[in-house]
C-alpha cells in the first residue's frame, strides 16, 4: 500500500474512531504512532517530540487560559445581568424588546467569553423565563438566544481565532480585526429578521406588560450605564491593545483576565469560592483545548508526511474546476462535519489537511479563516446535532426541543445569508486589517 494511501486509511480510521466515542486527543496520538511506524518506521518518534515541543513553544496559545479566564469569571460575576435587565426596560414599550436584549447583551457577552455553551446558557437563565411572562413566541425566542450565543466564536476575543492563526501562519491580531465587521453584520442581521417578524405580527414579542415596566427611567439608564460601560471598556481595553498593535494577544489576555478580577471584586462577585470554581473550570477547558492542540499538529505532521495532502490537491486542482467552485466544496464539507464534530477537531485536522489545497488556490489565508468561523457558527445551529440546543435545553426545560430546532434553523438561514455576502465581498473580512495596516 503506497503512503498516499496509507493516509486515507488513517483518515477514515481516525473518523470512526472519534464518531464511536473515543477521546479524540489520545486517538489522534495513537493512531499517529501507529500508521508514522508502518509509514516511515523510527521516524515518527522523533516527528512526535518535535511537534510536541513546537506547539508547547508557541506563545499565542499561552493567551487561550487567559481569555478563557476572563470569560468564566465575567460569567461567575453575572456582570451581564444589570446590562441585560436594562436595556430591557428602556425598550419596555417596544415590540419585541426582549430580542433586541437579547441580541445585544449577546454582542457584549461574545466579546467577553468567546465560549458558546457559556454565552446560550447565561442568555437563556438571563432570558427565558422573562420571556415566558411576557407571552413570547417560543421559537423565535430559542432561535434568538441560541443564534445570539454563537456569536462567541466569532466575535474578538475567540478562543477559535486564537488557536486558528498559528495553524494558517496569520496574525491573531488580523484575524481578530477581520472578525469583527462580519460579526457585527450577523448581529444586525439576527436583529433586523426578530425586529421585522415583530413589526409584521406584534403577538411574537408583545411589549412588556405594564406592572414590569419602569416607573423611573433616571434609575434604569443608570443601571444601563454601570451594566455597559465597565465591561465593554474591559473588552475594548484587551482587543483594542491586541488589534492596534500595542500588545500581544496573550498581554492582551492579561489585561483581560487582570481586569475581570477588578471588575468582579468592583460589582462584590469576587470570592475565594467563586475564584476557586473559575480557575478549576479555566484549568479543565485549557487542558482539553491545549493537549489536543498538541495531538492533533503530530497527527497532522503524520499525515502531511504520508502525502496524502499532495495527492488530494493534485487530484482536485486536475478537474479543472473554478477556485471558487472548490472553495463551495470545501465550505460544504466543512458545513457538514460541523454536525457530528465541535470546532476544535474541525481547526486542528481538517483546516491543515486543506491548507496545501487553499495555499495552491491562492486564495487569501485571511478571508478563509473567517469563512471558516463563520461556517463553524453555522454548524452550531444546524440539527440534529446543534449542541446550542441542548444547552438551552438545559437551562429551559419547559422548552419543546422541536420548537428550539425550528427556531435555530430560522436563524441558520440567516447565517447562511451572512456566509455567501461574505463570500461575495471578501472585503467585509479584509478591509478592516488592511486598513489598520495602511494606518498603524
Amino acid at each position: 500500500m503506497s503512503p498516499e494511501i496509507l493516509g486515507l486509511v488513517l483518515i477514515g480510521v481516525m473518523l470512526f474512531a472519534i464518531f464511536v466515542g473515543f477521546p479524540i486527543s489520545f486517538t489522534l496520538i495513537f493512531l499517529g504512532l501507529v500508521f508514522g511506524y508502518i509509514g516511515f518506521g523510527d521516524l515518527v518518534f522523533y516527528l512526535m517530540t518535535f511537534q510536541f515541543n513546537n506547539v508547547m513553544l508557541e506563545q499565542t496559545l499561552a493567551a487561550v487560559p487567559l481569555f478563557i479566564f476572563m470569560g468564566i469569571l465575567m460569567e461567575k460575576a453575572n456582570l451581564m445581568e444589570r446590562l441585560f435587565t436594562s436595556v430591557q426596560q428602556i425598550l419596555s414599550r417596544v415590540n419585541g424588546s426582549l430580542f433586541i436584549a437579547v441580541l445585544f447583551v449577546s454582542t457584549i457577552f461574545a466579546a467577553a467569553t468567546g465560549i458558546v455553551g457559556a454565552s446560550v446558557t447565561i442568555l437563556g437563565i438571563m432570558a427565558a423565563k422573562t420571556m415566558n411572562r411576557s407571552n413570547y413566541d417560543v421559537r423565535l425566542a430559542a432561535g434568538t438566544i441560541t443564534a445570539g450565543g454563537t456569536l462567541g466564536i466569532l466575535i474578538p476575543p475567540s478562543i477559535m481565532l486564537v488557536v486558528m492563526g498559528p495553524i494558517l501562519e496569520v496574525p491573531v491580531t488580523d484575524l481578530f480585526a477581520a472578525a469583527i465587521i462580519p460579526g457585527i453584520m450577523l448581529a444586525f442581521l439576527y436583529s433586523a429578521y426578530a425586529i421585522i417578524r415583530c413589526y409584521k405580527n406584534p403577538s411574537l414579542g408583545p411589549a412588556l406588560p405594564e406592572e414590569d415596566r419602569p416607573k423611573s427611567m433616571s434609575v434604569v439608564w443608570r443601571e444601563f450605564f454601570l451594566g455597559l460601560v465597565p465591561p465593554s471598556a474591559l473588552v475594548g481595553c484587551a482587543l483594542g491593545s491586541i488589534v492596534f498593535g500595542f500588545a500581544t494577544p496573550t498581554e492582551g489576555a492579561g489585561i483581560g483576565a487582570v481586569g475581570a478580577l477588578g471588575l468582579s471584586a468592583a460589582y462584590g462577585k469576587l470570592n475565594m469560592q467563586t475564584l476557586k470554581d473559575a480557575l478549576l473550570k479555566t484549568l479543565e477547558i485549557s487542558t482539553l483545548i491545549l493537549i489536543l492542540v498538541a495531538a492533533s499538529n503530530f497527527f497532522g505532521a503524520v499525515f502531511s508526511r504520508l502525502g496524502t495532502p499532495t495527492m488530494v490537491t493534485d487530484l482536485l486542482l486536475g478537474l479543472d474546476m473554478h477556485p471558487m467552485i472548490i472553495l463551495l466544496i470545501i465550505m460544504a464539507v466543512i458545513f457538514l462535519l460541523g454536525w457530528p464534530l465541535e470546532w476544535v477537531p474541525i481547526v486542528l485536522i481538517v483546516i491543515p489537511i486543506l491548507l496545501p489545497l487553499i495555499n495552491e488556490l491562492q486564495i487569501n489565508l485571511l478571508w478563509f479563516g473567517i469563512l471558516v468561523a463563520v461556517n463553524l457558527q453555522t454548524a452550531w445551529l444546524s440539527p440534529p446535532v446543534a449542541l446550542s440546543a441542548y444547552f438551552l435545553k438545559g437551562v429551559v426545560p419547559e422548552w419543546d426541543l422541536k420548537d428550539i430546532y425550528y427556531g435555530m434553523m430560522q436563524f441558520m438561514c440567516i447565517q447562511a445569508v451572512g456566509l455567501i455576502l461574505l463570500l461575495i465581498f471578501p472585503q467585509l473580512a479584509t478591509w478592516l486589517p488592511e486598513y489598520l495596516v495602511k494606518n498603524p
